[in-house]
């Protein structure tokens, strides 16, 4: 067994179960920049058809595919969870995820009652029992990290969204009257953004951060408390906001500072790892952290009345330039690690090092083509002309990273067919 900062890596799934999610999240993000192509910027208004389907494109297909490889991953690695057929259960969550996208994606471009119900059911189907399984694995464990802690949180805060979006797509489709809609969509979309999102990236950040980075540990008042808090807040003000709708008015910008706290710590860490060399993955967390800073910034200005349309859009494009630009710092460090530590594991002397799984040059090129992008679209927002350009370099982007993990695991293959295995010597 290695261990390495509280990491356990006997129980590590095998490498298809993380790259087939990672190529789903890919894929969605190619044609997240098509769809953007095709219907210019209708798409960065949430309130259109064309909205809400990039939205659910981008939170759906890219960033949850994405977060579930990394949980079928860091469970075992991180928590110890042992995952039974990790490959077997990979497959059935997969199928239904990716029919369930595409149907819910459909139902919001023609309004067909049935797509809406299918989505439900399938992504329904899909979603709940694994959240349900892993959530099971993580209450039994005796020992918990600070890590293991944040996604149990982050687990609790899907299983809500993923209930919440049900009873929206069953008031879509027609099973529901839809009475407390709009209460119900917003907690949706708050539980998804920072109870899910923000707080699995912050919880799997606790460990990669200092072990990737060698870097001093986040506080520990930090580490133990952040999640609690933040899921305290969101819950209050779903239930209290049947009563008091303005509730959100307190509890987001509240949300807002904690987040805040966080970014500005993780960046002071940053500036304190004892490797001081500085590569693409570095950029992309800074990116990704002052991206945060800025959408907590608008958030704060909700309170005061300050509620423009092209800030709303600011403050989304914003949440999705953090949350995009440290899963691409992750998957930087997470690919190569993985595929140099399974061939290893297996015994393999040509396994390819990490730099020859993904070289530094070619991570600092996509991050030259990720920040040029979201550049573009934070000038489409006056310029809407920009939207189609935007949604070139998101084709540009993602099948980069395609190409990398395509390229990781022919990589793979190719050393498991060729390579040279250590071979214990037999006893004479």
């Amino acid at each position: 067994m290695f261990d390495q900062n509280g990491l356990s890596l006997d129980q590590a799934p095998p490498i298809a179960v993380v790259l087939r999610f990672f190529m789903i999240g890919a894929l969605f993000g190619i044609f997240g920049g098509a769809f953007m192509i095709w219907n210019g910027a209708s798409v960065l208004d949430p309130a259109t058809d064309s909205g809400r389907i990039m939205t659910h494109i981008l939170t759906l297909g890219v960033m949850l595919a994405f977060m579930l490889g990394a949980l079928f991953q860091m469970l075992p690695v991180i928590a110890g969870v042992a995952l039974q057929a990790p490959l077997r259960l990979a497959t059935a969550v997969q199928v239904p995820f990716v029919l369930g996208v595409v149907a819910l994606l459909w139902g919001f471009g023609t309004h067909t009652r049935w797509a809406f119900d299918l989505a439900a059911l399938l992504l329904g189907g899909a979603l709940l029992p694994l959240i349900i399984l892993l959530i099971g694995k993580l209450l039994r464990l005796t020992n918990h990290s600070a890590s293991s802690r944040g996604m149990s949180v982050a687990l609790v805060s899907l299983g809500i969204v993923v209930v919440l979006g049900l009873y929206l797509s069953g008031t879509y489709g027609g099973v529901f009257e839809g009475k407390f809609f709009s209460q119900i969509r917003i907690s949706h979309y708050t539980f998804g953004l920072f109870g899910w999102v923000a707080f699995l990236i912050i919880a799997i950040s606790f460990q990669v951060v200092e072990m990737f980075y060698v870097t001093p540990p986040h506080p520990d008042w930090m580490r133990r408390g952040l999640g609690g808090a933040l899921f305290a807040l969101l819950l209050l003000a779903a239930l209290v906001q049947f009563w008091f709708p303005t509730i959100w008015n307190v509890t987001n910008p509240t949300i807002g500072l904690l987040l805040l706290i966080y970014a500005l710590v993780t960046l002071r860490r940053f500036s304190q790892r004892k490797r001081p060399l500085t590569d693409a993955t570095v950029w992309f967390w800074r990116i990704g952290l002052g991206s945060l800073i800025a959408t907590v910034f608008l958030l704060l200005l909700a309170p005061f009345g300050i509620a423009a349309p092209w800030l709303h859009t600011l403050s989304s494009l914003l949440f999705a330039a953090f949350a995009l630009s440290i899963l691409f710092a992750m998957l930087y460090k997470i690919i190569p690690f993985l595929t140099w530590f399974h061939l290893n594991a297996q015994g393999y002397l040509t396994a390819p090092m990490m730099h020859e799984v993904i070289h530094p040059k070619t991570a600092k090129k996509h991050l030259y083509i990720h920040a040029t992008t979201f550049a573009i679209l934070l000038a489409s927002i006056p310029l809407p002309l920009l939207t189609r350009v935007a949604g070139m370099g998101l084709i540009v982007s993602f099948g980069w990273l395609l190409y990398q993990v395509r390229h990781a695991d022919t990589l793979y293959r190719h050393t498991q067919r060729t390579g040279q295995r250590f071979e214990m010597p037999t006893p004479q």
